[in-house]
């Protein structure tokens, strides 16, 4: 950081009138503050952040009269080397307002070495995080969740007790079992079936019995609430931009539901009460109108696929909920657990880049049948490519994501349709558009023309006898048959 740099930071929080997220002064005066330890921790366990000594917040962000940045130098490298592991700060004497104050970058740790806590409180006391513009201790469920980091969880993989083979859905995993001896002929396509679902992790054997694993349980199951009544979904539809709004009759909610089943009916039902609960509009495309709703709806099952593939289902989080909560202007789709390994808010949808927090389950849902034809999940780290380029396509802004260590969401703006999308059907424009309709497809019925471009009956049968007469279109039956369309005049 250059003395430029440090001028626009202090007056920055001279406006503002208090630290930030990213940013820490304290006044050492006389000596080193016993919680610069804790703000160490919290810029480690986070993205890192910025410590100045030697400035005086009470007093307006002023320099500390007699601040001896050298002295405070060394008191600052030898609480560093009180922290677990080691802060490796990069500290500079940077001169200000008279004064030489010392500032410290402190880098945010890999993942792999967080939490870093104060070594004397130890782990579970001395872990902290940043939160606005002070620091917090970290809770037990959020540093288990970053030693989660140091090894592949395995959640997943655990056997279910009290659960039997009948607790799985048979048409499911006689599908499951199906699709793996065609993707793997060699391997499975001699194999019976018990070998097929141990070796896939969908059961493990307990002493004589085999029994289902979470995530055989949550992907093929019957109804895997039984054994975990959270591990579901929730549906609710706020009438507000917050969750405190209510209508005119005191109602806070528009919808609410409790969705249950395996993963892939909880997937379908949340996505069917998306589309349930929002407007499909009508833009012009051409001549031609063309339905345009809220929220695209493979954007949406990808997304809530996603939440329920990569949430955490450690025992500490198999008591919350995946939430799909619709608002009056977004929709927002929440799981339990921050992202995992090397993905980052940053890196998500980069090629090449991706993490599964539960290797099993995610393997599972590959090759887990989905209602009506194909399979949950590709599992090929391209969810969010999906999403991102189905809400491009849609002319809507790309989702905005939020990661803690706690939980993850995915928030979708809802769909704005902008005033050169809403322009008038030109009537020269419609008998262009038919002939270009007819080009891509062999015929069309006057049906579909009338609900394609949202004229009248009468208006539509206009312009296709003037096309008939014109010798550039022709009828497919005789007159006045019920199953009449038209096609280019051949």
């Amino acid at each position: 950081m250059g003395t430029e740099d440090l001028e626009q930071l202090i007056a920055h929080m001279r406006q503002i009138g208090n630290d930030t997220q990213t940013c820490e002064v304290k006044e050492a005066s006389s000596k080193l503050p016993e919680s610069v330890v804790e703000t160490l921790s919290a810029f480690s366990n986070g993205t890192g952040g910025t410590l100045i000594l030697g400035l005086s917040e009470k007093n307006g962000f002023t320099p500390v009269s007699n601040f001896n940045a050298t002295a405070m130098q060394e008191s600052l490298a030898a609480a560093c080397a009180k922290m677990t592991p080691p802060v490796r700060p990069i500290t500079e004497i940077l001169p200000f307002e008279g004064i030489n104050l010392l500032v410290a970058e402190i880098p945010a740790m890999s993942k792999k070495d967080k939490p870093c806590y104060v070594t004397t409180r130890g782990r579970y006391q001395g872990s902290y995080i940043r939160t606005g513009d002070g620091d917090r201790k970290l809770t037990q469920y959020e540093i288990d969740r970053l030693i989660e980091e140091h090894t592949q969880p395995t959640y997943d993989d655990e056997i279910v007790t009290g659960a039997t083979l009948d607790d799985l859905d048979r048409d499911l995993v006689s599908a499951f079992i199906a699709r793996q001896r065609a993707l793997h002929p060699r391997v499975f396509a001699s194999r019976d079936d018990e070998t097929i679902l141990t070796s896939m992790h969908v059961v493990h054997r307990d002493g004589d019995m085999l029994r289902p694993t979470l995530g055989g349980l949550m992907s093929l199951g019957i109804f895997p609430q039984q054994f975990f009544p959270r591990l579901n979904v929730t549906f609710t539809v706020f009438p507000g931009t917050t969750k405190a709004e209510t209508t005119s009759d005191g109602r806070r909610f528009l919808d609410a539901q409790t969705l249950v089943g395996p993963i892939p009916l909880m997937i379908d039902d949340a996505a069917n009460a998306v589309v349930k609960n929002m407007r499909t509009g009508a833009i012009i495309d051409g001549a031609f109108r063309k339905d345009v709703p809220d929220y695209p709806d493979k954007a949406v099952r990808e997304a809530i696929a996603n939440a329920l593939m990569h949430r955490d289902y450690s025992p500490d989080a198999r008591g919350s909920q995946v939430q799909v909560n619709m608002y009056l202007d977004r929709l927002e789709i929440l799981n339990p657990g921050g992202l995992f390994g090397n993905v980052t808010i940053e890196t998500l949808g980069h090629a090449g880049i991706s993490a599964s927090r539960n290797q099993f389950l995610s393997n599972i849902l590959e090759t887990t049948p989905y209602p009506g034809g194909g399979y949950v999940v590709e599992n090929r780290g391209t969810g969010y490519q999906v999403i991102e380029e189905e809400l491009q396509e849609a002319l809507m802004p790309p989702p905005e994501p939020l990661n803690t260590l706690t939980y993850f969401s995915l928030t979708f703006a809802k769909r704005r349709v902008s005033e050169s999308e809403r322009r008038v059907i030109a009537s020269d424009d419609v008998e262009t558009a038919i002939i270009a309709l007819l080009h891509e497809q062999s015929s069309a019925s006057t049906r579909e023309l009338v609900e394609l471009s949202g004229l009248s009956r009468s208006a539509i049968v206009n312009h296709l006898n003037r096309l008939i007469k014109a010798d550039v279109i022709e009828p497919t039956h005789i007159a006045r048959s019920p199953k009449q369309r038209y096609r280019l005049k051949r």
